[in-house]
């Protein structure tokens, strides 16, 4: 069954329904989210509705000495795999390893240099990074943040 609700300025709130298996939020009319087959999709402003496309997990961590978790969303540890390498682990696996992560790194100051964060490999329920500096040499990072997107 489909539910679509309409937060309507002149008939208060209306709902309508029909068997096609969608649920719609609409202001006075205008779809403003959709789900559908399992997609989220909203209107972010631009007009039209588009399937969103969630951070499935996230983190920021210090990779200096004892490496220790700041922030994390479905992220349950980070591994040190030794000089400028760590490892992502998740909390819930990605339904495959065809994912994007997207990778930074940085430092307390700003004459420590610049530092590269890139993939080193993707699994499912992890993802490994490779921390290097100007002279491409593995180096630990004050700050990592990765975003995973799928």
């Amino acid at each position: 069954m489909a539910v679509t609700l309409n937060a309507s300025t002149s008939s208060g709130l209306v709902q309508t329904a029909d068997t096609s298996g969608i649920i719609t939020l609409q202001n006075n009319g205008t779809d403003a989210l959709t789900v559908d087959s399992g997609n989220l999709q909203f209107n972010s402003g631009y007009g039209s509705v588009a399937t969103a496309y969630g951070c499935r997990a996230w983190v920021n961590f210090n990779g200096t000495s004892t490496v220790a978790i700041r922030a994390s969303g479905n992220v349950t540890s980070i591994t040190d795999n030794g000089t400028g390498d760590y490892t992502v682990n998740f909390t819930t696996a990605m339904p495959d390893a065809n994912y994007t992560a997207v990778y930074g790194s940085g430092e307390g100051t700003a004459t420590s240099g610049l530092r590269v964060a890139a993939s080193s490999g993707n699994t499912t329920t992890t993802s490994r990074i490779a921390i290097r500096n100007l002279s491409n040499s593995l180096q630990d990072a004050e700050v990592i943040c990765v975003s995973v997107f799928r």
